[in-house]
């Protein structure tokens, strides 16, 4: 269930419903979609004067929102939309360039699916220009200590969730999805973004931290019985507590909890598979269950990236005989 959905006007429940049950987005996904669109539909009655200028901004109801009010929507309230969010809500160009793919993909469902609209106003809507960033991940030695600094009641099931992060590069939403029977033959199945199901084989040290979790794993009075990983009320474990598990082991480790999360865990896995295990740009992108081979890229840019510093720190880097 969508959180909110409820104050949802009905063309915008129809389009999120369209996603789910025709493009097979997942849950996850279509939440993001509904959220960006409920913040712009917002910002649209605001901006338009419908509501007074002193107005919650978050409790400005949108359930009255019809086809009328869509068709008067222009690109020039677009571009303003855009400059709110970077203005007056920080957006960072990912988060932009997110929210413009929510509205592309909203006008153009009206234009063309619902016929709700004569013209899309989104069709000429650029998205913002994202650089490139080479993603942080812990080195081999980090990596060790992160596991090592694992201790206390729940260690075990700590231990295993930290080593199938480092050693499978899954999200955290594929981790916490993770059901007994979804291990099976020494491998991991797993349900990624738009519902894509994977198999990941599970190298020994995922076996034996599974196998030692299993031993201590409760099995009276549990909620979710399908679950892998439980918490302390042992129900299936929520996103929230494995991020707060791994910060703590980061700052336990010594390591910068600004720096790193359960994502640089992903970029972690990835990047130590294609280093030092010299794995397929396709194979990596299997692994992490990437939809485009230009996302996997970035992992042999790294190690491009790698390469020069490592020509760079030549001894004979700064030598010129022509300055002697």
């Amino acid at each position: 269930m969508i959180n909110g959905f409820e104050e949802a006007p009905v063309l915008l429940k129809d389009f999120l419903n369209y996603l789910y049950t025709i493009r097979g987005k997942s849950v996850n996904t279509i939440q993001v979609y509904f959220y960006d669109l409920r913040v712009f539909l917002r910002f649209i009655k605001l901006h338009k004067k419908l509501v007074p200028k002193s107005a919650e901004f978050d409790s400005i109801d949108i359930s009255d929102v019809d086809a009328n009010f869509l068709k008067t929507i222009t690109l020039s309230d677009l571009y303003s939309y855009m400059s709110f969010v970077s203005n007056n809500r920080s957006n960072s160009a990912y988060a932009r360039a997110r929210k413009v793919a929510s509205l592309k993909s909203f006008f153009k469902y009206l234009a063309n699916k619902a016929r709700v609209l004569d013209a899309n106003p989104a069709t000429e809507l650029e998205s913002p220009k994202i650089i490139k960033r080479l993603p942080r991940y812990l080195n081999i030695d980090e990596s060790k200590k992160l596991l090592s600094s694992v201790d206390g009641r729940y260690s075990a099931r700590d231990y295993a969730i930290l080593t199938l992060f480092l050693n499978c590069g899954i999200r955290l939403s594929e981790l916490v999805g993770i059901n007994l029977n979804s291990i099976k033959n020494n491998t991991l199945r797993v349900i990624g973004k738009g519902n894509k199901e994977r198999i990941i084989p599970l190298n020994s040290a995922c076996i034996e931290a599974i196998n030692d979790y299993m031993k201590v794993r409760p099995v009276e009075g549990v909620k979710d019985k399908d679950a892998l990983f439980l918490s302390e009320r042992k129900q299936r474990i929520s996103k929230a507590t494995v991020q707060h598990i791994v910060k703590k082991y980061i700052k336990s480790a010594g390591l910068d909890p600004k720096r790193y999360s359960t994502h640089k865990l992903r970029h972690t896995a990835a990047t130590l598979m294609y280093r030092y295990g010299h794995v397929d740009i396709r194979a990596l992108q299997e692994l992490l269950g990437h939809e485009s081979i230009s996302t996997t890229e970035i992992y042999t840019h790294l190690d491009e990236h790698h390469l020069k510093n490592a020509v760079e720190s030549n001894p004979l880097a700064g030598f010129s005989a022509k300055k002697k």
